[in-house]
C-alpha cells in the first residue's frame, strides 16, 4: 500500500501585505497547504482567489497565536509595522514584541522551523561606498539633522526591525529553534503602493515636472516574485541553526536608471531630478510641522524621505547565492515590465 505524502502545513503571518501576498501565492503554486494570518481590517483583494484558509487575528496576543499555529510545520512571518511615520510604541508592539509573540508561540506548538522578516536598514541605509553583507555590524540609526533633539521617524522602523532580529536570534538559539531571518533589498512588483516606486510613477504620469531622484546613487532592488522564491527556497530546505540572508538582484543599478525603465514601460516622461539642496530643507520643514503638531498622517516629504533618494546603498547576495542558490530570475527590465502591465490591466496608472 502506497504510503500518503505529508502535505506541509505552513502558517503566513501578514500574508495580506504585498511581498506577504507574493509569497502565500508562491508556497499554494508549490503545493503547500496554507494558513493566511491577517487582521480583520486588512483587504484581501489581491489574495483572495488564493488557495488559502484565512484567520483574522493580531500577533499581538500570544494565546492566540499558540492556538492557531497548533498542527503547523513552519511559519513565515511577514506581518510588521513598515512606515516612517508613527509612534515609537506602535513599532516596538508590532516589529519586537509581535515577533517574539510569533517564536514563543512556534516554541509551545514544537515547530522547529521558522522564518522570519527582517530588513537590510539593520545594517544601516546611509550613502555609503561600502557593499554590507550579513557580517557588517548593526547600525539601523540614521544619524539625521538634528535627530537627537527631533527624532526622525523613519528610525523608528529601522530601530525596531534591527531590534526584533537581534531578540529573536536570542530567543531561537536558547530554545533550539532553527530561525531563518529573510533580509529583503527595496521591493518593487504588482500590488506594491507604499515602497516608492508606485507613487513616483503615479506622479510622473501626472506631469510632474521635477520628483526626487539623483544620477550618481546606486540603489539595491529587487523584484516582489523572486523575493517570494527566495522565502520558498529558505523554507524548502530547512536549514539549521541561526542564518540571516540578504536578498536581492545580483547586479546593483543606479536610481535614474530604474526610475527611467519604470517611466519608459509606462511610456511616460520622466521627471527631472530635484537638487537636494531644495529637497532636504522642505522634507525637514514638514517634517517639523507635522510632528510639532501631532498629525496622523505622515506629510508629503521627510528627512527619510527625502535621502532615500539621494544615499547610495548596495548590500551583497553571495549568501543567498551560496545557502539558497538563490539569484534574481527576471532582470530589472523584465521585472519592471510586468509591474507597470499589472498597473495598467488595473487600472492604477
Amino acid at each position: 500500500m502506497t504510503e500518503k505524502k505529508h502535505i506541509e502545513k505552513v502558517m503566513i503571518t501578514g500574508a495580506s501585505g504585498f511581498i506577504g501576498g507574493h509569497v502565500a501565492e508562491c508556497f499554494c503554486k508549490n503545493g503547500i497547504e496554507v494558513s493566511c494570518l491577517v487582521r480583520e481590517s486588512s483587504s484581501l483583494t489581491y489574495i483572495e482567489m488564493l488557495p488559502v484558509k484565512f484567520i483574522n487575528g493580531s500577533i499581538s496576543y500570544l494565546p492566540f497565536l499558540e492556538n492557531v499555529f497548533r498542527g503547523m510545520d513552519s511559519v513565515i512571518h511577514l506581518a510588521g509595522k513598515v512606515s516612517d511615520w508613527g509612534d515609537y510604541e506602535d513599532f516596538y508592539e508590532t516589529n519586537v514584541v509581535g515577533t517574539l509573540n510569533v517564536l514563543k508561540a512556534c516554541q509551545a506548538n514544537h515547530i522547529q522551523n521558522v522564518l522570519i522578516t527582517g530588513s537590510i536598514s539593520s545594517y544601516g541605509e546611509e550613502n555609503s561606498i561600502e557593499v554590507k553583507s550579513e557580517d557588517s555590524p548593526y547600525n539601523s540609526h540614521y544619524q539625521y539633522f538634528l535627530d537627537s533633539i527631533f527624532p526622525c521617524k523613519m528610525n523608528y522602523y529601522r530601530d525596531t526591525k534591527a531590534l526584533a532580529t537581534m531578540e529573536a536570534i536570542q530567543f531561537a538559539n536558547a530554545n533550539h529553534i532553527n530561525l531563518t531571518v529573510i533580509e529583503p533589498v527595496w521591493v518593487y512588483g504588482e500590488n506594491e503602493f507604499n515602497t516608492g516606486f508606485f507613487e513616483y510613477l503615479k506622479s510622473a504620469k501626472a506631469g510632474t515636472p521635477f520628483l526626487l531622484g539623483s544620477k550618481k546613487n546606486k540603489f539595491h532592488v529587487v523584484y516582489a516574485g523572486d523575493l517570494a522564491r527566495a522565502y520558498f527556497l529558505a523554507f524548502s530546505r530547512k536549514l539549521q541553526g541561526i542564518n540571516r540572508i540578504i536578498i536581492g538582484n545580483a547586479e546593483v543599478g543606479k536610481m535614474e536608471h530604474i526610475f527611467s525603465t519604470f517611466c519608459k514601460s509606462a511610456k511616460v516622461k520622466k521627471p527631472n531630478n530635484l537638487p537636494k539642496t531644495i529637497a532636504y530643507p522642505i522634507g525637514f520643514l514638514l517634517e517639523l510641522f507635522y510632528t510639532v503638531f501631532k498629525m496622523k498622517h505622515p506629510p508629503l516629504l521627510t528627512r527619510g524621505r527625502v535621502n532615500m533618494f539621494y544615499d547610495s546603498i548596495e548590500y551583497s547576495t553571495d549568501k543567498a547565492k551560496k545557502l539558497l542558490n538563490f539569484t534574481n530570475e527576471l532582470c530589472l527590465e523584465e521585472g519592471i515590465e510586468r509591474t507597470v502591465n499589472w498597473y495598467k490591466s488595473n487600472d492604477l496608472i
